[in-house]
């Protein structure tokens, strides 16, 4: 079974699976997609915001203004890839996680996985979110 249409995005939900919380398993959108490099925790300054929910604060922070340089926004997000140099510090700090994303990005969840990986490029950096989204037609 489908989910319904919101922003041009349908949202794949069989009906034998659970729903996951935070994410959805899969969505279906039409549009102008626009792809967004890695955005880490950094401000227009370059100055890191300090601990994980505060990088992972600013790096959605980073994606919803370069979204709006396309005429888009948060709800237009079909796609997010988390890479965390700390899976058990991401794990121990969802609760201060989720705050700073819904503070962000609201009540929209798209696909979204998360990896973990040794190290970033900037040795400050503690996650980088890449993100998808597609802007329907008019």
């Amino acid at each position: 079974m489908s989910g319904p249409r919101e922003f041009g995005q349908r949202i794949l939900q069989p009906e034998s699976w659970p729903r996951p919380r935070g994410y959805v398993n899969g969505i279906t959108a039409a549009g102008e997609t626009i792809f967004l490099a890695g955005q880490i925790g950094w401000d227009a300054n370059g100055h890191f915001a300090q601990g994980l929910a505060a990088q992972t604060r600013q790096a959605l922070a980073n994606i919803v203004t370069l979204l709006a340089e396309a005429g888009a926004g948060p709800q237009h997000i079909v796609r997010l890839t988390w890479y965390v140099t700390d899976l058990q510090a991401y794990r121990t700090s969802l609760s201060e996680i989720g705050a700073a994303y819904r503070a962000i990005m609201g009540k929209h969840f798209p696909t979204m996985s998360v990896i973990g990986v040794a190290e970033l490029v900037e040795h400050q950096a503690l996650v980088e979110i890449e993100a998808t989204a597609v802007v329907p037609r008019p």
